[in-house]
């Protein structure tokens, strides 16, 4: 039965692949020369201006691009995508980024671009709003259909972008660099995904729980699992504070359930969300005994690093794509509080179907992440994954099998899910920026040099930990 399911699969995949790939082909201009890079921009059929931004040796463009709604059905419906290109010169390689949610239209530069000294252009994951078709079919949003929403983008403009491509992304958006390679292996040069977890079988998160035990410091766990345990400890007098909180901002509770829960879960992201953003210098910020700190204390720290208002409707609503992806295909962690006594804990790590609304269906295949996986340990090609030591959704990664070929695996000491290739020992720092620059088709030089082309611009290049899974 499991062959039965994985040939079916494969046989939708490839369908999929072709039928998108004459569709795209179909839309495709023919190189337009060395004109201005806008008009060149806008002459791809279905791509349209949102606007221009001036930026020091760049230009900026946020732009619309029509996709169809479904790629096995191009004729059902269309919306329009968001994506930005940040231009250096049609001569450069160009990275092709995903942060897996919205699109910032600030121009910024992802450490590949920075790397290669080249183009960018970033995606905007579908059903992020505003790239969200209208009416919103949700069995639409999938990891092959948003991989095939960059194929096309990909193959749009490609004519204009001639050099070599890589296409980048962390956290979620490392997720996709992966998946896109998964089901278009032909499109990319390169692919450097950062902080990519790898849920391979869902009900199966032990890895997490062992990550707990030891990470960073037994001093700074201990701090960090009283205060959560004091937070639930104290959770009359707290949720009085949270119930005045949410009537001050008009936050409500009706996807999640109840401010009860809402509550709980932010209090159980807690230690989580401490080592996903934060670094073992930090714990002198959490309070160094948890049973005599003030509630305003135990307050402000699980406000600080989980956020009360995450999980209101107000907070989840944004991520609602996520979290239908991440309890349909991808995946979500399931972990244990041993420090917490039972009867504190009345709900434990809550599944994705309570955060998005129940008028969304929502049926778990758990197919999904072991066909990728499987991919990338038997074909990866050109692939770089970089992980933090100290970051829990590394606890799953992606893992290189041996049919993989000039791929890596890299993990950056003491480093939160913010790590990057900058942050790892020089041995790996070197071989990784070489490993880049000659994927990108750069000179047989500056991959000998191993050093970024391009000098680090502190608007351009601020490096903040990527978003995370549970945001």
């Amino acid at each position: 039965m499991r062959k039965a399911l994985r040939w079916l699969l494969a046989l939708t995949v490839l369908i999929g692949t072709l039928s998108t790939a004459g569709a795209a082909t179909a839309a495709q201009p023919e190189a337009t020369g060395t004109g201005d890079i806008k008009d060149r921009l806008l002459s791809v059929p279905g791509m349209s201006l949102i606007e221009e931004k001036p930026y020091p040796g760049y230009r900026f463009f946020v732009l619309n691009y029509t996709q169809p709604v479904d790629h096995r059905n191009p004729k059902a419906g269309t919306f329009q995508q968001r994506i930005t290109v940040l231009h250096k010169d049609a001569g450069r390689p160009t990275v092709f980024y995903t942060g897996g949610y919205s699109v910032s239209t600030t121009p910024s530069r992802r450490e590949p671009t920075q790397i290669v000294d080249g183009n960018q252009v970033s995606m905007e994951y579908r059903y992020f709003t505003p790239s969200r078709p209208a009416p919103a079919d949700w069995s639409k949003l999938d990891i092959w259909q948003a991989a095939s929403d960059q194929h096309r983008i990909f193959k749009a403009l490609k004519p204009l972008y001639d050099k070599k491509w890589i296409s980048t992304g962390g956290s979620k958006g490392g997720m996709t660099a992966t998946y896109y390679e998964r089901f278009y292996p032909r499109d990319m040069d390169g692919v450097v995904a950062y902080v990519a977890p790898n849920d391979v079988v869902n009900k199966e998160d032990s890895a997490y729980d062992r990550f707990f035990t030891a990470v960073g410091t037994e001093e700074c766990r201990d701090r960090l699992n009283a205060v959560q345990r004091e937070a639930l400890v104290r959770r009359e007098p707290l949720e009085k504070k949270y119930e005045a909180y949410a009537a001050e901002n008009g936050y409500t509770f009706k996807t999640i359930g109840s401010l009860d829960r809402a509550y709980e879960a932010v209090v159980l992201d807690y230690v989580w969300g401490f080592w996903q953003y934060s670094l073992l210098t930090d714990c002198g910020t959490i309070p160094a005994d948890a049973a005599k700190a003030t509630d305003e204390e135990i307050w402000t720290s699980i406000d600080t690093i989980s956020g009360f208002s995450f999980y209101t409707d107000q907070g989840l609503e944004p991520y609602t794509p996520y979290y239908y992806q991440a309890g349909t295909q991808l995946g979500a962690p399931t972990i244990h509080f041993p420090h917490i006594e039972r009867k504190y804990v009345r709900y434990g790590y809550q599944p994705p179907r309570n955060f998005v609304p129940r008028d969304i269906p929502m049926s778990f295949q758990p197919w999904a992440m072991r066909d990728v996986d499987t991919w990338v340990r038997h074909h990866a090609h050109h692939m770089m994954f970089v992980y933090g030591q100290n970051d829990p959704w590394g606890a799953e990664r992606f893992r290189l099998g041996a049919g993989a070929r000039d791929s890596y695996v890299f993990t950056a000491p003491g480093a939160n899910h913010g790590a990057r290739v900058a942050g790892l020992t020089d041995g790996e720092k070197n071989l990784a920026t070489a490993r880049i620059l000659q994927w990108a088709g750069l000179s047989s030089a500056a991959v000998s040099k191993a050093e970024p082309l391009a000098r680090f611009d502190a608007k351009l290049d601020r490096r903040m930990p990527e978003r995370g899974l549970r945001p």
